[in-house]
């Protein structure tokens, strides 16, 4: 339904931009975790009270009207300002904050996550809290999308830097490791590959074919519980990192864990932000969640494994 004074509100601009971004009014609905018809009413709303009709219903993907680009580029100012406004009025601390929308990397879901949440709960009282959990890239496609405010996942930033439009605060460095069935050699067993649809797995293929290795395998999984379960039943060997570890703890007991046999790998945690957009409480938020992951993952795994010492740290 259109607003009857025929306002422009902040949530129809997002509707907008969602739809412009995504070309579909559905797509744009699953990126905002409304029903289209949502998204439609808002649509409707938008060109009512601008008196103009902003996107070519008939193209596939939609398409903006020239209405509708004119309108883009305002449209984005405008969001923008409100992100800027809700960061002015943060400026104080979290306290100030009223929503957070965060998206972590699935490896920090079974504790880190919900400890990171009940202790930001206790430091912002008042605030709306948005969780998403997936894979590094599609949090950071969000990210640079404006669904998220905050992120947690794999990169390469480095502190207190900025990669063009985002700031990066690292957290946690850890090396990838090689894990085994129990009492058996990585020689005589085939790789069970993570996927390569993700970044870490992309990143563990690239370095494979720059140490010119090829392992035989069969499998190329995209779930830490089904690589590890097959491991601890002999059907193979991964290579993975102490998250991967941590998350699947279960299967520990079942496993050996080494250094990779070649040239070590490694890989970098870090929660970016766009930059200049909340100030300092994305640094805020990188402190807590580095003493949570010091707590949680590093003490345990290097308890567990000394020889990582030195190569799985805080960063």
């Amino acid at each position: 339904m259109s607003d009857p004074q025929g306002r422009v509100t902040l949530w129809g601009i997002e509707s907008f931009l969602a739809v412009a971004e995504e070309g579909a009014i559905s797509a744009a609905a699953r990126r905002l975790g409304v029903s289209p018809s949502a998204i439609s009413q808002q649509l409707t709303g938008l060109e009512a009270a601008l008196g103009a009709i902003l996107l070519d219903r008939s193209a596939r993907p939609m398409g903006l009207t020239p209405a509708g680009a004119r309108f883009r580029i305002h449209a984005q100012t405008i969001l923008n300002a409100e992100a800027e406004a809700r960061a002015d009025l943060a400026v104080a601390g979290l306290s100030g904050l009223s929503t957070l929308r965060l998206g972590m990397i699935e490896d920090f879901d079974a504790e880190v996550t919900p400890a990171l949440l009940t202790a930001l709960a206790q430091d912002l009282p008042g605030c709306r809290f948005l969780l998403e959990t997936g894979a590094s890239h599609r949090l950071l496609d969000q990210l640079e999308a404006r669904a998220l405010d905050v992120i947690v996942a794999a990169d390469q930033g480095s502190a207190g830097t900025t990669e063009g439009w985002r700031e990066v605060f690292p957290i946690l460095s850890e090396p990838f490791v090689a894990i085994a069935p129990r009492g058996r050699q990585i020689a005589a067993l085939p790789l069970i590959q993570y996927t390569a649809r993700h970044l870490m797995g992309r990143q563990i293929a690239a370095h494979l074919a720059q140490q010119n290795l090829r392992p035989a395998h069969r499998f190329e999984l995209d779930s830490y519980h089904a690589i590890l379960a097959m491991v601890a039943q002999g059907e193979g060997w991964t290579i993975l990192t102490p998250l991967a570890l941590h998350h699947a703890a279960r299967f520990r007991e079942a496993v050996s864990v080494t250094p990779l046999p070649f040239a070590p790998l490694d890989r970098r945690m870090s929660l970016s932000v766009r930059e200049g957009v909340l100030r300092d409480i994305p640094g805020q938020i990188a402190t807590r969640l580095r003493g949570l992951v010091d707590e949680m993952v590093l003490q345990p795994a290097l308890a567990a494994w000394p020889w990582m010492q030195g190569s799985l740290r805080l960063l």
